[in-house]
């Protein structure tokens, strides 16, 4: 499957657009389901990949997806940052956009019937690496400028084809997004992955899922497991699972087995203990 097939498809429009920073890409798109509740929507805080460059993707990528899980009873919490092509991003902007963006959701919560008490973060490829830095922020090193005492918890990361070990790319030529990018992602510092790369910041304390494609050549298929390793090592719930016959852009692309695997870990990580309604 290639990007045209997903993005060639029709295409859904949020229902509400909020902002957190005047740059066109300080952005979230709220998607909320129809009709009316009672109680709070589940909410899913998502985040789109795009080898953290934003001339490759922006959030608009993850329409279908938030689209999807829309219509089968989700809030989606669809947010944009700067990449580190973008004036302001690298280190530390495009952490510290991707914070702002999910601190936001606070502020909108009670207007929007939104759910945080159990927040799921679903981020695909260069987004998995961020939804599970942002679930590990409360773990960020005292002194670190990315640092922040009050982070929005996290319950639980769904990661499709992500990529969670910032070492693991610089020194893998095979991945698709390159090495070059991790210099300008985390900066020229000595301790750069200290604040930056998930592994430095294990264990987490969030249950994780890891869903990759077998035939993904964006991905390699090793750096799943080689980080639940390193993750369960430190006490931390991950589990990896992998779908045949599957490469990158159907893991966010609906109708997929891929996406259908999606949604059930969201779904059980949303809702223990409720069947899934599709």
């Amino acid at each position: 499957m290639t990007w045209p097939d997903l993005t060639g498809r029709p295409r859904s429009e949020p229902d509400h657009v909020f902002r957190y920073g005047g740059d066109s890409l300080q952005v979230v798109d709220l998607w909320l389901p129809k009709g009316t509740t009672k109680g709070r929507w589940p909410t899913i805080l998502m985040v789109h990949g795009g080898c953290w460059q934003s001339a490759i993707a922006d959030r608009r990528l993850m329409d279908w997806a938030a689209g999807d899980l829309r219509d089968r009873g989700f809030a989606v919490w669809n947010i944009d940052y700067r990449g580190v092509d973008r004036d302001g991003g690298g280190y530390p902007g495009t952490f510290r956009d991707v914070a702002a963006a999910a601190d936001l959701l606070r502020d909108h919560a009670d207007a929007c019937h939104l759910d945080l008490s159990r927040v799921v973060a679903v981020g695909h490829s260069a987004g998995g690496h961020l939804a599970l830095w942002l679930a590990a922020r409360h773990r960020l090193p005292v002194g670190s400028v990315l640092a922040d005492g009050d982070p929005l918890p996290i319950a639980h990361v769904v990661s499709l084809g992500g990529l969670p070990d910032l070492a693991a790319v610089e020194s893998s030529p095979d991945n698709g997004c390159g090495t070059d990018v991790i210099a300008r992602l985390v900066g020229d510092r000595p301790d750069r992955f200290a604040d930056t790369s998930v592994p430095c910041l294990l264990p987490i304390g969030v249950p994780v899922d890891l869903l990759n494609g077998r035939d993904d050549r964006i991905v390699p298929a090793r750096m799943a497991p080689a980080f639940a390793t390193m993750a369960q090592e430190k006490g931390d719930e991950v589990t990896v699972h992998e779908v045949a016959d599957t490469g990158h852009v159907e893991l966010i692309s609906p109708g997929t087995p891929a996406w259908e695997a999606a949604i059930n870990l969201v779904w059980r990580a949303a809702s223990p203990g409720r069947q899934l309604e599709i």
